[in-house]
Order: structure tokens, then C-alpha cells, then sequence
């Protein structure tokens, strides 16, 4: 288990229960309590079953009791199917009998206000104190279909896996776990545990994932979280998750949300909630999928198919039209297609008439209905042939008496073989009657079966991303700041190249001055033409205040700027008063970028970095990297900005010096990792010059908290 999860052992009590309390059981048909207790009923739960109802003599068979007071000491699990107004005190009551754990339902806590705020922390206090694991409140409870134990007011009939391989469903919506239970069932996909958290009181997402890693049942983990409320125990989870080989595929509305607002850099503006999220999860290995229909999709091939090793995709189809259609849409999706003609395949050659040519998407035409071994022969091929990291059959259905003529030709490309990468038949007519023997066989060999190649390519597109993923870490160690204790709050450009300066970070030369005279023995000590930057705490954006004045070929030019300076930032904001300003040696014209990092406090140090200047909040042609990844990964990460020919040498230009962006980079995000007093760094512009002439930072901003 990850530090600072909940116990195993406690989830265990929870998940696996020997012994339930039902609050607010009752025989009233919809009730919450009559349906608790109709699924423990139903799908003959072989534990101790303990009604309270202080209305009810008996329920069915099994005797009432009229209080939490009266349940026998440790009880493992209750479920509170009872009116908000009522759970405080339930909760309080389970404590003092030692219940194991709590499944509550009802809604109207940190949703419903402050004072449902205040009740929900006292619940999550109580658990804590007690060793108790709260499920909720505002969850549907959970469904172990492993041991048959549906604790939820959801009509459930469990399905054991019975050895297959499973899905472990993790959800704070209830609802939408109960989507995913029905939709993997109709795809007859085994699910081992359905587990929703709502608001997660007393356990959350993290804790059921950390569990589910350590169960032999569950093999693939399916989440659809909202907001992750532990978010580095998350990321500890899925790490875990990753090394014991068990993909997690994640669900995260928010897109669309506006990015955390930042006063200080451009570096907080830009690197918004989602986007940083994203990042930090996606770097622990978890396949991240933009809809409801994906995140089945992606799990079903999951389950059901050998990993995939790389990304390259092998396409048989039967049409012309469906080639250049599946042309189009790979392009479009980013998905590789593996390259396959007749001299470098000539298994498939041999597989083909002599009129069909060997090509990727392959169109053997109507050929296959007079001669149906062709589809055995060519995808015995495919399957056969290590530079095809998946196989899709886009198979034109009809009527069963085509299925009839394709479909076992298929099925015995499959027999005695070990399929080693995934295989997917997509039918390209939906609704068309193809016989249930035929999906069912096609299933037992661990081929899925999809309405549409559209959302095949889709979900291949996330796995081959994941596949070819460098997960690799680097070095984070930095040298310490030692003056860092000085400042608190933004801390000003020219103190910023103070600190940062020493440490190796790239600078122009350059000096601070508090003076007209000042300033112009600066200049005259780094050499003309210079730059004059007004400084000033308060001053964020220079250029918008009038504050940044290039090309003074003089000292007597330097005076007349300093005057300039402070006119232009009275003029902008009269309250603002300049510490002086900041002269640097012009440099020569190159790409401006921008490396900015952030110290989030949730989730930890993220590095911002792509195409800059005064137009970068506009492009947002940026991406983002985590400390521990290395130059390499970095330096890839660059390359796959929108703009980044212009890095490679766009039309006779230079390449560009993408290893020494990566290294200041690297440097900002190892900085950041070592100090966690630094909430933001802001570099914009950077200059990037030719390759092997490195880079220069214009601008430095820091926020110290």
C-alpha cells in the first residue's frame, strides 16, 4: 500500500464483508433499505445480515433491531440507507460498537452547504479516530461480484469472473459506475468490484485503486474521477498500479474548465488545473480517455487483448472506399500504420491474388466471398508479422449468410494460435444480423468486437501513445538557494538573476541600478547597445507599463531612458514605485520561448515550456514536463510543440538549440523539486539561438511563498 492509504486490511472488512448492518432496512418495494437488502437476498449472501428498523418487529425471515446500540460489537460493514438529518449520529453510534466500516448514501453534505460541510469533515474525523472506512455520503455503494456481494440500492445480480480476466471499476459518481457495471456486462467484460466514493469522507479514489492493485481478480482498473482530492497518493497508486502491470484507464471531466488565474506569471496563467493534472497522471502511465464510449472501448481491449508493444496498425478491409476513408482518419488520429507492400511482405503477397496489390489499409475487395481463405491467409500474416503492433478487420457484414462465408474463415486464422497483439473485428454495416455464435466465438479467442472502425482507431490511438511512452526518470537534485529566506511574495527580476544566476541559469551580463549615474556606469561597464528594464516588485509585466526601453548606444541615451522609465510607469500606475532599474548587454535576435515552473501544492512541481514572448498566452503553443524526466524526454516533448519545425530548421533556417532548452528546463523543474518555497519561476523570453550557441533568459520572475 501507498504511505498514507488506508489499511489494507480495513478496505478488506469493507469489500469482503462477513457481517452487515442495514440502517434503515425495510420491506417497502423501492425503498433504499428493501433494496439492500433484496441484492444481499438475491445473490444469497452467506454472512450475518442485521436489519434496524425500530418500526419493524421482523423483515422476511431475518428479526429487526431497533438501534445501531443493539448490533453485536464489530459489525464489518453498515449500510446507512437513512435520512441525512440521521447519519451524524449513526455514524457516531457504528463507533461505539466498532464496525469495521460505513456505506452511506444519502446526499446534502459538502455539496449541501456549509453546516453539511461541517457534518461530512466530523464523519471523516470519526472514521479517522476509529479506524473506520467511510464509503461516501452521496455514493451508490459498491458491488464485489467476485464474492457475490452487492452492497448498493441498485437491483444488481452479481457475476462472478471465475478465473477471467477482469475489470475493477473505481467511480466517485455512482451513476456512472453503474453505466460502466451495464455496459461491460452487455460486452460480457467480467467486472470484479464496482466501487463508487461521492464524497469521499473518509476513503477515496486512491485508496480502492492502491487496494485494487494488490487483487488477484482485477487485472485492468476503470475510473471516472472528477476531482482528485489526494492527488500524490493518487499518482503513488497508479505508480504502483503500472509496475504490477495492471493499466488504469481514467475518465476526467474538466476540460473545458478556465485555468487557475495567476496575478504573477504567465507560467500560472497558462498551466491551468486540467492541463497540470493531466500531466502528473499521465506520466505514471494512466491512459486517459475523452468520453464515456472510449473509456469502454479502451477497457475492453484491455481485457481482452495481449498488450500492445507498439503502436503501428495493420488494416484489412474489403472496399476501396473504406481504404481511403481509414487513410484519412489515421492520419487524422496520429495513428501509425505499419508500412507493408509487395516487397517487404511477402507472405501477404502470396495470400493475394495476383490483381490486389499489398498495401496498408489492405483491400483484398470481393474476393474473399468466392475465395473465403483469403481472410485465414492474410491475417495469419499480420498476426504473424513483428512490425504490426495491432490488427483491425473492418469486415462488411450484410446478412448471416455473409457472415456465414467470412466469419469462420476468420475464426480459423485464430485456432491453436496465441494471439500476441490485439486483434479487433469492426463491422462496417452497424445493425447488420450477424449471428451471436459468431461475436460469441470471436470473443472466446479474445477478439473484440466493435459497430465501427471509427472508434477502434480511437482507442488505438490512446494505446499506441501509451505503448511507445518513454516512463523513464531522470535526476532532480539541485543546488540549493541560500538567500531564499530573504523573500516572500513576488520577488522582482533583479533579484530573481541574483539568486537564479550563481546557479548556473543563462543571463545577459547586466547590472541593477538605483540611479540615472548608476545605470549609465553599467552600461558603460557591459559594453553598448544595452537594454533598460524598470524594476519593481509590483511591476509583473514590464513592456505593458512602458518599462522596457532596447538599443541605448549611450550613456547620455541611458539617462534620458531612465527619466523615460519612471514617466512611463507613473503615467501607467502612480502607486507603483520603481526600485531602480535593470541594464543588460543587447544580444543577438533568436526564437523566443518560455520556461516557467510551478510548485502546485497538490500536485507538485510541473515545468511549462514552449513558443514565448508577448504573444504566448495567445498561442499557448506550450507543453508541460515533470521534474524527473530526462533531456531526452524533454527535448522529444519539444518537438511535438505545433510549431516545432521551426525548432528543426523551417525552410534553410538553423536548427535550433532544443538540448540546451531541454537543460534549462530541467534545471527550472530540478530548482522547483529541491525548494518548495518557490510557488512559480518565470522565464519569457528565452532566446534560442542556433545549435550550440545555447540560450538566454530576457526575463525572470519568481513568487516565494
Amino acid at each position: 500500500m501507498t504511505e498514507g492509504s488506508l489499511p489494507r486490511a480495513a478496505i478488506s472488512r469493507l469489500l469482503r464483508p462477513r457481517s452487515v448492518a442495514v440502517i434503515g432496512a425495510s420491506d417497502t418495494p423501492g425503498s433504499l433499505g428493501a433494496s439492500v437488502l433484496g441484492n444481499l437476498m438475491r445473490n444469497g449472501f452467506a454472512g450475518e445480515v442485521y436489519p434496524i428498523n425500530p418500526k419493524r418487529e421482523r423483515i422476511g425471515s431475518l428479526k429487526c433491531l431497533a438501534s445501531v446500540d443493539n448490533l453485536p460489537e464489530g459489525v464489518d460493514v453498515a449500510v446507512l440507507a437513512i435520512p441525512q438529518a440521521a447519519v451524524l449520529d449513526a455514524v457516531r453510534g457504528l463507533a461505539r460498537r466498532g464496525a469495521g466500516g460505513a456505506v452511506i448514501f444519502s446526499a446534502g453534505f459538502a455539496e449541501g452547504g456549509e453546516e453539511g460541510k461541517a457534518q461530512q469533515a466530523e464523519i471523516g474525523r470519526i472514521a479517522a479516530e476509529h479506524g473506520m472506512v467511510i464509503e461516501g455520503p452521496n455514493c451508490l455503494g459498491f458491488v464485489n461480484h467476485v464474492a457475490g456481494i452487492p452492497l448498493t440500492f441498485v437491483e444488481t445480480v452479481t457475476l462472478a469472473p471465475e478465473g477471467r480476466r477482469a475489470l475493477g471499476i473505481v467511480s466517485q459518481s455512482g451513476a456512472m459506475a453503474a453505466v460502466l457495471s451495464t455496459t461491460f456486462q452487455a460486452r460480457d467484460l467480467p467486472v470484479s468490484y464496482s466501487i463508487s466514493t461521492g464524497n469521499e469522507a473518509g476513503s477515496g479514489v486512491e485508496d480502492y485503486v492502491d487496494w485494487l492493485v494488490d487483487d488477484d481478480a482485477t487485472h485492468v482498473i476503470t475510473m471516472i474521477v472528477e476531482q482528485f482530492r489526494k492527488p500524490r497518493r493518487f499518482l503513488a497508486a497508479a505508480r504502483r498500479a503500472r509496475e504490477a502491470g495492471k493499466p488504469v484507464v481514467l475518465l476526467h471531466p474538466g476540460t473545458s474548465s478556465a485555468a487557475r488565474e495567476s496575478a504573477a506569471t504567465h507560467t500560472g496563467a497558462m498551466a491551468g488545473d486540467y492541463k497540470l493534472m493531466r500531466r502528473k497522471v499521465e506520466r505514471e502511465g494512466v491512459i486517459f480517455a475523452e468520453t464515456l464510449e472510449e473509456l469502454g472501448d479502451i477497457s475492453e481491449i484491455l481485457i481482452r487483448c495481449a498488450a500492445m508493444a507498439r503502436p503501428d496498425v495493420a488494416v484489412l478491409g474489403e472496399s476501396g472506399a473504406f481504404k481511403a476513408l481509414m487513410l484519412d482518419l489515421t492520419e487524422a488520429l496520429e495513428v501509425p500504420l505499419a508500412d507493408l507492400n509487395d516487397e517487404n511482405a511477402p507472405e501477404l503477397r502470396a495470400a493475394l491474388p495476383a490483381f490486389v496489390p499489398v498495401s496498408n489499409p489492405l483491400d483484398i475487395t470481393a474476393q474473399g466471398l468466392s475465395q473465403p481463405q483469403i481472410y485465414t491467409q492474410t491475417l495469419s500474416a499480420l498476426l504473424d508479422d513483428a512490425r504490426v503492433g495491432a490488427v483491425v478487420a473492418g469486415i462488411i457484414q450484410t446478412d448471416p449468410v455473409t457472415c456465414k462465408i467470412k466469419i469462420p474463415a476468420i475464426l480459423a486464422a485464430l485456432e491453436g494460435r496465441e494471439i500476441a497483439k490485439p486483434l479487433i473485428y469492426a463491422g462496417l454495416d452497424e445493425g447488420a444480423p450477424v449471428p451471436g455464435e459468431y461475436v460469441a466465438a470471436l470473443r472466446s479467442h479474445g477478439v473484440p468486437c466493435f459497430p465501427s472502425t471509427e472508434r477502434v482507431f480511437r482507442a488505438l490511438a490512446r494505446l499506441g501513445k501509451r505503448a511507445t511512452l518513454d516512463l523513464s526518470r531522470g535526476e532532480t537534485a539541485a543546488t540549493p538557494l541560500v538567500r531564499l529566506g530573504e523573500f516572500h511574495g513576488v520577488v522582482a527580476e533583479y533579484q530573481a538573476k541574483d539568486l537564479l544566476g550563481p546557479l548556473g541559469f543563462p543571463f545577459p551580463q547586466g547590472g541593477f541600478a538605483a540611479s540615472a549615474d548608476a545605470a549609465a556606469a553599467a552600461a558603460d561597464k557591459v559594453g553598448y547597445p544595452v537594454a533598460m528594464k524598470a524594476q519593481a516588485q509590483r511591476l509583473g509585466h514590464k513592456s505593458d507599463a512602458g518599462g522596457v526601453i532596447l538599443n541605448l548606444a549611450d550613456a547620455d541615451a541611458v539617462r534620458d531612458a531612465w527619466h523615460r522609465i519612471h514617466a512611463n510607469v507613473a503615467a501607467y500606475d502612480a502607486s507603483i514605485a520603481l526600485d531602480g532599474v535593470l541594464i543588460e548587454k543587447m544580444g543577438a535576435r533568436g526564437m523566443e520561448m518560455i520556461v516557467g515552473g510551478r510548485n502546485d501544492p497538490e500536485w507538485g512541481v510541473v515545468v511549462l515550456a514552449g513558443f514565448g514572448g508577448v504573444t504566448a498566452e495567445i498561442l499557448q503553443d506550450v507543453c508541460l514536463f515533470t521534474p524527473d524526466m530526462t533531456e531526452a524526454q524533454i527535448s522529444a516533448g519539444l518537438m511535438g510543440l505545433k510549431s516545432a519545425a521551426l525548432l528543426a530548421g523551417y525552410r534553410g533556417s538553423p536548427r535550433l538549440d532544443v538540448p540546451a532548452l531541454a537543460a534549462l528546463i530541467g534545471q527550472v523543474g530540478a530548482l522547483l523539486a529541491s525548494e518548495p518555497g518557490i510557488a512559480e519561476i518565470d522565464l519569457n523570453p528565452v532566446i534560442l539561438y542556433p545549435e550550440g550557441d545555447g540560450v538566454v533568459a530576457l526575463d525572470a520572475l519568481m513568487l516565494v511563498q
